[in-house]
């Protein structure tokens, strides 16, 4: 993994496109809460089980004031095929060029059946409403993560 940012320090800036090829940035989330999580691959069982949990508890984190972003090298047609069969909730950016991975510190080697290359290492930041990074979960398990990451928000608020 690269250099993760700390907890305390301000978040990273950037902006990638959703899956409606807006942009976003992290100023748009100014004075609330952000859950950033980082995943590998549409699709995939994992990154669709935490994509279904996330969808899942949006009403909660909404109800704390916070927003849940998604975050892969997909491309924004790959996130709307993902959304829409899976029915998510959740907006999904687009890092193809793995900029916003690497100013998370997220992307990385990794090994995959005796193959090395690299990728997004599954990873959660928590940002508080002042951009400053509240908590961070990397080389996630995607079974109950969700909740983990609510139960911290819930602790932090």
């Amino acid at each position: 993994m690269g250099n993760l940012p700390q907890i305390g320090e301000l978040a990273p800036n950037f902006i990638a496109n959703n899956q409606e090829e807006k942009a976003v940035k992290l100023d748009n989330f100014k004075s609330q809460w952000l859950v950033l999580y980082f995943y590998p691959k549409d699709n995939t069982p994992g990154c669709t089980t935490e994509a279904k949990d996330f969808t899942e508890y949006t009403p909660e984190f909404q109800s704390l004031g916070a927003t849940i972003l998604g975050v892969s090298p997909d491309t924004e047609k790959s996130h709307v095929k993902f959304m829409d069969k899976h029915s998510l909730g959740i907006q999904l950016l687009s890092d193809r060029d793995h900029k916003v991975a690497e100013a998370y510190g997220v992307w990385g080697l990794k090994k995959f059946m005796g193959q090395e290359y690299m990728g997004i290492i599954r990873s959660t930041f928590l940002i508080d409403p002042d951009g400053k990074i509240s908590y961070i979960w990397t080389k996630v398990r995607v079974k109950n993560h969700v909740q983990t990451v609510l139960n911290k928000l819930k602790e932090l608020k």
